[in-house]
C-alpha cells in the first residue's frame, strides 16, 4: 500500500528521543552545535504544539468517497479545503518559535515578525490557514507588503503550522473501516506520485526501510512508498537518472539526481521510520549531501501549485 502508517510514540518519549539524537548529532559534528542547539528548540516548541492540539481537531465535512475522487485526480487531499484551524494553540507556538529564533540568530528580523503577530498587524489565522493551504505567494506578498523578511515568514508559519497538518493527515489517512469497503484503501493503494497525497508539498527526503521507499513529506510527514524508480519532480526513469553516494564509505546515503529537470533527493537507509517532527534531524544529518547536490548544480523545484477551486 504506497501510503504508509508510521508509529508515532507518546510526547514524553519523543523528546526523550529527539534529545538523544541531537546529542548524537552534536557529537558526530561538534561544528554544527550552534545549529543543532536552535533546531532541537524549535522542535521542542513544536512538539509542545503538536501534545496541545491532540483532541482538538475539528469535524471536517470530507466522505471518504470525495477524497478517493480527488486523489484520483492527483489532487491532494487538503487543496482548496476550507479547514478551521485552531490559532491560539498555533499562534502560541508561532511567537515562541519567534523568540527562539531571534534569540538563534535570527535577531530583528524574528522580533519583528513576532511584534507584526502579536499586535494583529499580521492576522495569525489568516497567516496559518495560508500555511496549511501551502499558498506560499499570499505569505511572501503579505510580508514583503509589511517590510518582513518573506522567508522567514514562511518557515515560522510552516513549523507552527506543521503539528496540525501532522494531526490531519493521520485524521485523514486512517482508514474509516477494517475491511475494503473503505474507497480510500484504494485511492491510497493507487498513490504513486512524488508530492504529497495530503497537503501537496514535496518530501525533505526518502527514508529506505527493508528495501522499500519511502517518501516523507516535508511538512505534514506523511509517508508513502514510491513503488516506480524515477525522478520524483518530472518522472525522468532512462538514464538522466542516476543515484549516486557523494562519500563512498557511507553508501546508505545517497542521492537521486536527474539530468533533465536538474533535481535531487536525498535518500538514507534506515532501520525505521522517522516519527514527527524528528524528520529534522535525518535532514540536518545529511546537509553535506544538500550542498554536494548544490554545487553541481542540482536544486529542489518550487511548491507545486494546484487549482484551488
Amino acid at each position: 500500500m504506497p501510503l504508509v502508517t508510521v508509529s508515532q510514540p507518546p510526547a514524553d518519549e519523543l523528546r526523550e528521543i529527539s534529545a538523544r539524537r541531537w546529542d548524537e548529532l552534536r557529537t558526530a559534528r561538534p561544528d554544527l552545535t550552534p545549529a543543532v542547539d536552535l533546531q532541537q528548540n524549535l522542535l521542542g516548541i513544536v512538539i509542545s504544539a503538536s501534545d496541545a492540539i491532540e483532541g482538538k481537531l475539528p469535524r471536517l465535512s470530507l466522505p471518504p468517497k470525495y477524497l478517493a475522487a480527488k486523489l484520483a485526480r492527483a489532487v491532494p487531499i487538503l487543496v482548496g479545503e476550507p479547514v478551521p484551524v485552531p490559532v491560539q494553540v498555533l499562534k502560541s507556538a508561532f511567537l515562541k518559535l519567534c523568540e527562539a529564533l531571534a534569540a538563534g540568530g535570527a535577531g530583528e528580523a524574528a522580533e519583528h515578525i513576532k511584534a507584526s503577530v502579536a499586535s494583529g498587524q499580521m492576522e495569525a489565522g489568516s497567516l496559518l490557514t495560508a500555511s496549511l493551504s501551502r499558498n506560499q505567494e499570499a505569505i511572501r506578498t503579505g510580508a514583503v507588503h509589511r517590510g518582513l523578511a518573506p522567508d522567514l515568514v514562511w518557515l515560522l508559519a510552516e513549523l507552527a503550522s506543521s503539528p496540525f497538518a501532522h494531526a490531519l493527515q493521520v485524521m485523514l489517512l486512517t482508514p474509516k473501516t477494517a475491511n475494503n469497503n473503505d474507497p480510500m484503501v484504494e485511492a491510497r493503494a493507487g498513490w504513486n506520485r512524488g508530492y504529497c497525497a495530503v497537503c501537496g508539498s514535496w518530501p525533505a527526503l526518502m527514508e529506505v526501510v527493508d528495501g522499500h521507499r519511502i517518501l516523507r513529506c516535508s511538512f505534514c510527514a506523511s509517508a508513502w512508498d514510491m513503488t516506480e524508480y524515477c525522478c520524483i519532480y518530472c518522472g525522468e526513469s532512462g538514464e538522466k537518472f542516476v543515484t549516486a553516494a557523494p562519500d563512498q564509505e557511507r553508501m546508505n546515503r545517497r542521492l537521486e539526481i536527474c539530468g533533465t529537470c536538474q533535481g535531487y533527493l536525498k535518500t538514507v537507509d534506515l532501520p525505521a521510520l522517522s516519527p514527527f517532527p524528528l524528520l529534522a534531524v535525518h535532514d540536518m544529518e545529511t546537509m553535506d549531501l544538500d550542498l554536494a547536490a548544490m554545487e553541481h548544480g542540482y536544486s529542489r523545484p518550487a511548491l507545486r501549485e494546484f487549482s484551488r477551486r
